[in-house]
């Protein structure tokens, strides 16, 4: 069931007003969100629910034995979680890659098994592990099962994120809403501008530039190519966030606020820059479930090193079962530990100030001496930027854009079963050659929302938060009216059919 369509327009027509019509009773609220939540997951595969199932009640066990254990047991009690949780992900999502890495590399033949991926098994799964090892660190306790399985089965976010946290979603959970505490203008516009991202940018630079360039690349002139690069960087970008800015302003509707996912990504100045601004959710479960626990950066330079390309090539590894993911997740890793070595040889401080903003002019101020705290105090006044430092900013967007999008080109080639990085290459091997070929592909239309997507991040955050204010001052009646203006012409522009989301295949 995908969002936008009209099958789930109806689905949610029924469970938006359904829910808050018993929202005073809690009981019966719950068991109301968690059967429409299995409706929504069994549309896709009814079959999957006893999987869901079976890593609510499992999970839920697991998190009340250790709480009320302590010692070694508690730490056994975990392992055994986190490993029922992992075996399922190895079962379903990388039991085919192991057999298939085996036989290729010691001749070992294992069993052919015809595993069907569950959608959103990464997803959930993660924010199962996430709430065992919470309980085990002591910064929660377990919640009553039915909580718990509203929480694991949640449908906005069930398949494609954002990854909520236990600690996130429960306090929400149990507050006592009422309808006209709703941040109905903010969700509104979230779901309108997802569904713009997705039908009108993602979908349409998909069939416009991105098949034909990255599938026969030799084909085609090496600007179609390029352009096909950054194409695709649109398209994922304005594909996975186009999701979850519809499931932020779903569940808001439903009076839960989840955590944001993307912040302007191809702004970002540097690799760990990105890191903080894309799939933020992900980068904080990699982070503080993995990275941390390796030692991070408390254990030496080298150490710090292995850490990253451990935490990055197993964060590939998570987005498929294909040896091109793992590649692509190393390539990250050594893009973040070559930046922390070449800040280390400049002297330069590992900064971890956000929003990204305040890390870009401190920066500036440790670099130029330029005086911050008049903009501390006032964020919406100008900071004195020397024209080196403006350069500066400038060239570490350029190199961090270009840096991601050869990146990408690997990662599309995970996305085609059996190709491996065959396919990159080819892509590469098509920027080498053609540059006077007339271009094919490339069009003024194409151009246009390629510039105009890369224009969008660099909109002020102050001026977003700005028109959203204004916005909800319009009376609710005008914005619905508004809403359905919107989705006509997200309809008019957008091209005949609705594509699959990208990361559902994760």
């Amino acid at each position: 069931m995908l969002f936008p369509t009209f099958t789930f327009a109806a689905f949610f027509a029924v469970v938006l007003p359904v829910s808050w019509l018993v929202r005073s009773r809690p009981g019966a609220w719950k068991l109301t969100v968690l059967a429409a939540s299995y409706v929504f997951y069994g549309y896709w595969n009814w079959r999957f629910l006893a999987l869901l199932v079976a890593m609510t009640v499992v999970n839920e066990v697991a998190a009340v034995a250790v709480h009320r254990s302590d010692g070694t047991l508690r730490g056994r009690l975990t392992a055994v979680a986190i490993a029922f949780d992992l075996g399922v992900l190895a079962l379903f999502k990388y039991y085919g890659f192991f057999v298939s890495s085996l036989e290729e590399s010691f001749g070992w033949n294992g069993p052919a098994l015809d595993i069907v991926l569950p959608v959103g098994v990464s997803f959930f799964t993660f924010q199962a592990m996430s709430y065992v090892i919470d309980i085990h660190r002591g910064d929660s306790t377990p919640a009553p099962l039915l909580d718990f399985a509203v929480y694991l089965s949640f449908f906005p976010q069930l398949v494609a994120g954002p990854i909520v946290r236990a600690t996130e979603f429960l306090p929400e959970l149990r507050s006592r809403q009422v309808p006209g505490q709703v941040e109905m203008s903010r969700a509104v516009i979230l779901i309108g501008r997802g569904l713009f991202k997705k039908v009108v940018v993602a979908d349409f630079l998909g069939r416009a530039i991105v098949q034909d360039a990255f599938g026969t690349p030799g084909e085609y002139g090496a600007l179609d190519v390029l352009v096909g690069i950054y194409g695709y960087a649109i398209q994922i970008y304005a594909d996975f966030s186009g999701y979850t800015d519809m499931a932020i302003g779903i569940a808001l509707l439903m009076g839960f606020r989840f955590p944001e996912n993307f912040d302007r990504p191809y702004a970002a100045v540097s690799v760990q820059d990105f890191w903080r601004r894309w799939h933020m959710t992900l980068s904080r479960w990699l982070r503080d479930y993995l990275y941390v626990p390796l030692g991070g950066n408390r254990v030496g330079r080298v150490a710090t090193y292995r850490n990253l390309l451990i935490t990055m090539g197993l964060g590939g590894l998570w987005h498929g079962a294909a040896w091109t993911f793992v590649i692509w997740g190393l390539y990250q890793g050594l893009g973040l530990a070559a930046e922390r070595w070449l800040g280390e040889r400049r002297g330069e401080p590992d900064l971890e100030f956000d929003p990204a903003d305040v890390r870009i002019r401190e920066l500036a101020r440790l670099r130029s001496g330029a005086d911050v705290d008049a903009w501390r105090e006032d964020p919406a006044s100008p900071v004195p930027f020397s024209p080196l430092e403006v350069r500066r900013l400038w060239l570490g967007r350029l190199v961090t854009f270009h840096f991601v999008c050869v990146g990408w080109v690997v990662f599309y080639a995970g996305t085609i079963p059996g190709s491996g990085l065959g396919r990159a290459f080819d892509v590469f091997a098509a920027l080498g050659q053609g540059w006077i070929q007339e271009p094919e592909l490339l069009n003024p239309l194409v151009a246009i929302v390629i510039a105009g997507a890369l224009a969008v991040q660099f909109v002020p955050p102050l001026l977003t938060r700005q028109v959203a204010a204004m916005f909800s001052t319009i009376h609710p009646l005008s914005v619905a009216i508004a809403f359905a203006f919107w989705i006509a012409l997200v309809v008019a522009l957008g091209p005949e059919g609705v594509s699959e989301f990208i990361y559902f295949q994760f």
